[in-house]
């Protein structure tokens, strides 16, 4: 079993990952749902920084130091960065932001590393679904320093059209020069169903419905 196919069974077996038919916020009905808010242990949350860790590797992403956008991304910075130093002897460092600046103590707008110029940072989130992390995030990191932004690891691509033909990765690469490196995408997904990685196949037909009215390539 690949890391990817590995990774989506953990999904469904931490209960992230689930099968029916959903309304999204988009209005859209999808056969499909994906709520990281049920990654609640500490083992799960391990695992999880595990995956992030592989894909970094896999892709041979160059990083210093991990960004975790305030708050989902923070836990995921964090397990990333131990996961990254324990699998693979890659020790960076990590740092995340305030949701307000604070103005006294050490003060400023980061907790963790202090950017410099220069710098490869990777941003670690959950799902992308309009971009709008990053979006909130380059303007923090480069008033900081002139980083260099390497990529955002997420865990899914939904790979399905926003407001026009673009996906919110497709945009964000257009918009930002950024590359975003998806754990699992959802053809990844489809095609762990069709090989039996996990159950679902009386879903198989929305699934491939889903991603012809709504995907992109």
């Amino acid at each position: 079993m690949t890391y990817k196919e590995s990774f989506i069974k953990f999904m469904v077996d931490c209960g992230v990952l689930t099968f029916g038919e959903f309304t999204l916020k988009s209005g859209r009905k999808a056969p499909y749902f994906i709520n990281c808010g049920n990654y609640k242990t500490g083992a799960q949350l391990a695992k999880l920084g595990e995956y992030y860790a592989e894909c970094i590797n896999a892709n041979n992403i160059p990083v210093d130091t991990l960004f975790g956008p305030a708050y989902k991304g923070i836990p995921l910075a964090v397990s990333a960065v131990v996961a990254l130093s324990n699998k693979f002897g890659i020790d960076v460092s990590y740092c995340f932001d305030r949701k307000e600046v604070k103005d006294h103590g050490e003060g400023g707008m980061f907790v963790g590393k202090n950017l410099t110029d220069g710098e490869r940072v990777i941003i670690i989130d959950d799902v992308m679904t309009s971009g709008k992390a990053l979006r909130e995030s380059m303007p923090k990191l480069m008033t900081a320093a002139d980083v260099n932004v390497t990529g955002m690891v997420i865990t899914v691509d939904r790979m399905e059209k926003g407001t026009g033909e673009l996906s919110a990765v497709q945009e964000v690469k257009r918009d930002f020069g950024v590359i975003v490196y998806p754990i699992v995408t959802m053809e990844d997904i489809i095609d762990a169903i069709k090989n039996d990685i996990v159950s679902g196949k009386e879903y198989l037909d929305k699934m491939l419905e889903y991603r012809e009215q709504y995907g992109v390539k």
